[in-house]
């Protein structure tokens, strides 16, 4: 079941980051933190967070939720993942790095929660509908 789940996630996911991070964020890092952003991204680290974060979703969110046969305990595991993921990176940059923005830190949280939720529920009914 986990790997079923993994593979319907993946496509999900980037599909909702990449409508962030390419329309509706696209300007809003750059003018926030770009005194510190690499002029080339490290696609080898990104692609592994990427594939760690889905992966946290499929095991700690989705499969307990589908066995529960519960949309709701995907929704509170979901948004509770996405916050506490999002918030180790944010947080500890808040904490250390001179001159990092809150706004970035509150942004951040609400869409990790908001990623990691839309990507689990999304999922959740695709599994529930192909019989997963």
């Amino acid at each position: 079941m986990i790997a079923k789940l993994y593979l319907l996630a993946l496509p999900v996911f980037f599909t909702i980051d990449m409508i962030w991070l390419g329309l509706i964020s696209r300007n809003f890092y750059k003018d926030q933190i770009g005194f510190l952003m690499k002029t080339n991204v490290n696609w080898i680290a990104a692609i592994i967070f990427y594939l760690v974060f889905i992966l946290g979703i499929v095991v700690l969110v989705l499969e307990p939720s589908i066995k529960a046969d519960s949309w709701t305990k995907a929704l509170v595991l979901a948004a509770l993942f996405g916050f506490a993921t999002y918030a180790t990176y944010d947080l500890t940059n808040l904490a250390t790095i001179k001159d990092w923005p809150l706004l970035v830190t509150i942004v951040d949280l609400i869409w990790g929660t908001v990623l990691s939720t839309s990507v689990a529920l999304i999922t959740y009914f695709l599994a529930k509908q192909l019989g997963i």
